[in-house]
């Protein structure tokens, strides 16, 4: 594929947009940011919080620890921690700054302040709607699509941000995948100029690489890399597979180490690039 095409050039855009850094699992940081920028606009901490999230989001965040703050799980500790300590500036990395001071005021916010879930309205496979309310202001704030896709945002009752219809196979604001095919993506990777993608694709492996030999290392979650090897043996076929399971024990177990994403899943970033670094 040579440069002139235009395809060769969307690919690269395609790659920084999916290769994007997260702590922790990116449902749970979606709430957050989604909370963060929402007290942004408050302008204060709330009163109170609700967060309405699609079937799949529950799903996904109901018990998972959210990585800095002390070992707390779920949807309420998601929103509480972007409401009291999150910079909404710094998107999927919205908690990665969190101060021992402010875990402890996360925690205290959660025993003292009412965080309410429920099912969001509709079928729109990834939807978070998290409102904020402090005295007389109420803020609204919806996520959907991706995990970093704000589509509204209401200040008492009046729109300062609205993006358009939502339906939740999109990508509004993406550059366009339609030009993707498996012989364009080959033709893409056997051709391309390494330094179009070098910094991209590097990230991805130090970020990745570390957080598996982070969980090799450490015990977290299920230590399924370390049983593997030690049950196994150390084969490149099973370190490729513990590699990878090591990293995604240390995320989904609360591990504060960024991982580089695939597809918004962090696990799916995992999968795709440890082994082949391994």
């Amino acid at each position: 594929m040579d440069k002139t095409d235009q395809r060769y050039h969307h690919f690269v855009q395609i790659l920084r947009e999916e290769l994007v850094p997260a702590m922790g699992c990116t449902e749970p940081i979606a709430i957050a940011y989604g909370a963060a920028k929402a007290r942004e606009v408050l302008g204060c901490l709330p009163d109170q919080i609700l967060v309405e999230a699609s079937g799949n989001i529950i799903k996904n965040v109901k018990s998972v620890v959210v990585p800095n703050t002390g070992g707390l799980k779920g949807i309420e500790a998601s929103a509480a921690a972007g409401a009291v300590a999150g910079d909404a500036g710094k998107i999927l990395e919205v908690i990665s700054q969190v101060t021992e001071a402010q875990k402890a005021e996360i925690k205290a916010y959660l025993d003292h302040h009412e965080i309410r879930v429920a099912p969001a309205p509709g079928d729109v496979v990834f939807d978070i709607i998290v409102t904020l309310t402090a005295g007389a202001d109420t803020v609204r704030l919806r996520i959907a699509d991706y995990h970093t896709n704000i589509v509204l945002i209401e200040k008492n009752g009046e729109t300062l941000l609205e993006s358009g219809n939502v339906v939740s196979d999109s990508a509004s604001g993406l550059t366009d995948r339609s030009c993707m095919s498996v012989e364009a993506i080959v033709d893409f990777v056997n051709t391309c100029s390494i330094e179009d993608v070098r910094e991209i694709v590097q990230r991805q492996i130090d970020y990745n690489y570390a957080i598996a030999q982070e969980g090799m290392k450490n015990p977290w979650g299920a230590n399924i890399g370390k049983v593997l090897r030690e049950h196994y043996g150390d084969d490149i076929k099973i370190r490729a597979r513990a590699m990878a399971a090591a990293g995604s024990d240390a995320r989904m177990s609360g591990c504060e180490m960024p991982v580089i994403i695939v597809s918004g899943s962090g696990n799916q970033g995992i999968t795709a690039s440890v082994p082949v670094a391994a």
